[in-house]
């Protein structure tokens, strides 16, 4: 098996379907999917991480927005988290243990795209995030677009390599 792992990062349907999807939805998915193809053909790890909002939030456990995106085969892992880092108070760690490298896609980039990729370079993991496979909200100040390519400049300066989906390998 390979040592490069794909965690996708809270790739659930509140993120990416109406009502609210990102403004990137249309090229992010299809991008996203893409790349989940090529690492189950190439017979990577992949860890889905989902996030668990709180009881009012759109991603609530057990409701629509909560659900992932992408059907999980048998042999991978979801990891269900409660706070930006995936790494924090999850068995993540134990189940990258034998890994060396993560390739990181999915949802909100300056928040559990950015917390998990600098958690995981901690950990000494080599992080690939894929330019265009991970999106955001705009925030009334920077468009979506704009806080994505300052959390990939940020994301580099620690040591992250952002490549194109094209440039991933498994």
């Amino acid at each position: 098996m390979s040592k490069t792992a794909l965690l996708l990062i809270d790739v659930q349907r509140n993120m990416l379907l109406p009502p609210q999807p990102v403004p990137d939805a249309p090229a992010v998915g299809p991008r996203i999917a893409g790349i989940l193809d090529q690492a189950r053909r190439d017979g990577a790890m992949v860890i889905h991480v989902r996030n668990n909002g709180g009881e009012d939030d759109p991603d609530a456990p057990g409701t629509t927005g909560w659900e992932l995106i992408h059907d999980v085969a048998g042999h991978e892992a979801v990891v269900d988290k409660r706070t930006p880092n995936g790494f924090a108070g999850t068995q993540l760690g134990r189940l990258l243990a034998d890994a060396r490298e993560v390739v990181i896609v999915g949802m909100q980039s300056e928040y559990c795209v950015r917390e998990t990729s600098l958690a995981a370079r901690q950990r000494g993991l080599a992080v690939s995030l894929v330019r265009g496979a991970h999106a955001t909200y705009g925030d009334g100040k920077r468009t979506a677009a704009e806080i994505s390519a300052a959390t990939e400049d940020e994301l580099a300066q620690a040591g992250a390599r952002i490549l194109d989906a094209s440039d991933i390998t498994f």
